[in-house]
């Protein structure tokens, strides 16, 4: 586990910023691109969903119910726990900087990260004024330091990670998850896991199951990426009745809009949407992955929505970034992931026109 490194490039830190990326290449911020860089479903939202909104905006002249009782017992139904152990969030960003403070309130002073992964971990434990130190996936693999791990869970009062992690889409195996929580419980360490993309995971791999075993577990969940809705901001934490609860008194009153706790049902019945995404993503992932290798890259075997690849010959992805932002695609770099420093590009995987668009666009870069 070392120390965290510095000299992160000024880039903006989550993708979906074309109008930032942009003018570093000359470009015009407002100039139309198909966006790779932001992990959302191409299906887009659920069709019946802009009609639920129209019919839902006479809620907004009430305050909803604080304690969002309809929207966890719905999350609660389809993970099979009690409501108790559901706090609906606003986004997974909310999730995540309320447990940095409930870390805070315990007490923990140093935690550790599975690196590279979402910046958001990191910013809501240095809010807190929390010591963050880094642990580093082995390179290439991207696979678990398990030793490593290990020794976080006895140094530290928690270990954050990311499964599926972002941006690599590398999926840390259940039993080495159970070993981590574990010796947690012998060291008092709390797993922090954030489950944003598991919904795009097939087979099934949430972890939910471990919290009727576990009460040093945390999953973090956000519904903006599979329902491709981010402007909503939904997301919801799980984890023991009692934890939930010391973090509900750390929430500020109302922090989820009416409109965006009204879907959390709706949403979570629509299986039919959710298998539409799944048959999609489980034939294009592995054909664009196929197209991106044969033109020379190393990518990463994904278990996610999104690929991240570097060129076998080591050739500059910051001149392959800006190829594609000249070609109307804006890929998301990795200056600001530790340990990638900008040598990798992640992109999104979106529908099969767009993606050989993306194809076509790698090939003249190759040409060139």
């Amino acid at each position: 586990m070392s120390e965290p490194g510095k000299g992160r490039h000024d880039w903006p830190s989550h993708g979906g910023r074309p109008e930032r990326v942009l003018p570093r290449f000359g470009l015009a911020p407002e100039s139309r691109v198909i966006d790779f860089s932001a992990n959302l479903n191409p299906l887009g939202p659920p069709p019946w969903l802009a009609e639920r909104l129209a019919a839902c905006l006479a809620e907004l002249t009430v305050y909803p119910d604080p304690d969002y009782g309809a929207a966890r017992a719905a999350i609660a139904l389809a993970e099979g726990l009690a409501p108790e152990q559901v706090r609906l969030t606003n986004g997974g960003a909310e999730a995540i900087f309320l447990v940095a403070a409930l870390l805070a309130r315990r007490g923990v002073s140093r935690v550790a990260i599975v690196q590279p992964t979402f910046g958001e971990y990191e910013r809501a434990c240095r809010h807190y004024g929390i010591e963050v130190a880094h642990l580093a996936l082995e390179a290439g693999s991207f696979e678990l330091d398990q030793a490593g791990a290990d020794k976080a869970m006895r140094d530290a009062g928690a270990l954050f990670l990311c499964r599926p992690n972002n941006p690599t889409g590398t999926l840390i195996a259940r039993e080495r998850i159970e070993r981590l929580l574990v010796a947690g419980q012998r060291h008092g360490t709390t797993l922090v896991v954030d489950e944003a993309f598991v919904d795009f995971v097939t087979p099934d791999e949430r972890l939910t199951p471990l919290l009727a075993h576990f009460d040093n577990l945390l999953l973090l969940r956000s519904m903006t990426k599979l329902y491709a809705i981010p402007g909503l901001r939904l997301g919801y934490l799980l984890g023991s009745a009692a934890a939930v609860g010391h973090i509900a008194e750390l929430q500020p009153p109302w922090s989820v809009n009416a409109l965006a706790a009204g879907l959390v049902a709706p949403l979570l019945a629509d299986r039919v949407y959710l298998a539409r995404t799944r048959a999609w993503l489980d034939a294009e992932r592995p054909w664009l992955q196929s197209e991106l290798e044969a033109l020379g890259l190393s990518v990463v075997p994904s278990h996610a929505n999104f690929l991240l690849f570097k060129d076998s010959h080591g050739e500059s992805m910051s001149a392959l970034l800006e190829h594609l932002a000249r070609c109307g695609i804006l890929a998301r770099h990795t200056h600001n992931f530790v340990g990638l420093d900008g040598s990798w590009l992640r992109v999104a995987v979106r529908s099969r026109p767009e993606n050989r668009a993306l194809v076509e666009a790698v090939d003249r870069w190759r040409s060139t």
